[in-house]
């Protein structure tokens, strides 16, 4: 089979070749040829977004996209522990597999200018990322509310050293507080005006069946019990004490707002719409709280 002599051409061989292996792209990626396409811009050094189609590619840079496919099919992990980075929005971070793949739609909110119950800049002086994983979120809160001290906790410490890099390379070390806590338990006396989670939510039988790219993240950090919201209740039920008066707690819990609305039917849960629809990420009040 002929070499590929442009990016475009790449891109295409990339999407075939993936389509035909069955692999799966849930870690960043809508299908085969958005997979295709980032690997070859990687592979090739050039900067992500649009594809230049029709730019000529040297055989032996062709090559090496070509190898980069190859070891993709072999493997069967996620691009990004292949190439050592993940990007959200136009945000770029390091990871490899002491991390899940970042991939959040509490990030997509944070992007936005304005969100209803999401407190201004000015109003939030402490807040904390929860389960934090790579520290995306943690430099994402950084970066929004600019006068605020972050903690981010999670109960890995491999994890935690995967964060400390991207903090690091951002220059956040004086900002943001990495934490080795199981949920709050390290947490006793801190309080915040934000709390934003990204925990755990996936079902013990969706466990057991889960594509080899996604066994290839840490199950710490993916499983979740029977019902995928054995995070969720430990959040719920000890939140209230570490927001402050007036605060908002913000968490991620895939497509599961009928199982928790039926679970918490007391709890007046804002469910803002991402592209993932309107029943992933829910918003509560701290006052709201007293009531689980």
């Amino acid at each position: 089979m002929a070499v590929p002599t442009t990016v475009g051409a790449l891109v295409r061989r990339g999407e075939r070749l993936f389509s035909q292996a069955g692999l799966v792209h849930g870690h960043g990626f809508a299908d085969a040829r958005d997979e295709a396409a980032f690997l070859t811009l990687h592979a090739l050094k050039l900067p992500p977004g649009r594809v230049p189609l029709a730019r000529p590619v040297a055989a032996d840079l062709a090559a090496r996209v070509l190898q980069l496919f190859e070891q993709r099919m072999r493997e069967r992990k996620p691009a990004a522990y292949l190439v050592r980075e993940a990007w959200l929005g136009d945000q770029r971070f390091y990871v490899d597999e002491r991390v899940i793949v970042p991939r959040s739609y509490i990030a997509e909110l944070l992007f936005e200018r304005t969100i209803p119950f999401l407190p201004p800049a000015a109003h939030v002086r402490t807040a904390l990322d929860l389960c934090t994983g790579s520290g995306c979120l943690a430099i994402l809160l950084a970066q929004r509310y600019r006068k605020a001290r972050v903690d981010a906790a999670d109960l890995s410490s491999d994890a935690l050293a995967v964060a400390h890099i991207n903090i690091r390379r951002r220059r956040l070390t004086k900002r943001i507080n990495l934490l080795i806590s199981n949920y709050f338990s390290k947490l006793t006396r801190r309080r915040y005006d934000l709390i934003l989670s990204n925990p755990p939510y996936v079902r013990s039988a969706v466990m057991r069946t889960l594509p080899r790219e996604y066994r290839s993240e840490p199950a710490l950090a993916l499983a979740a019990g029977r019902d995928g919201l054995d995070a969720v209740r430990v959040i719920l039920a000890n939140a209230a004490r570490h927001l402050n008066p007036g605060g908002v707690l913000v968490v991620e819990c895939g497509h599961a707002r009928e199982r928790v609305e039926r679970l918490w039917p007391r709890l007046p849960f804002v469910w803002p719409e991402t592209s993932g629809g309107d029943d992933c990420v829910f918003i509560l009040m701290r006052d709201d709280l007293a009531r689980v």
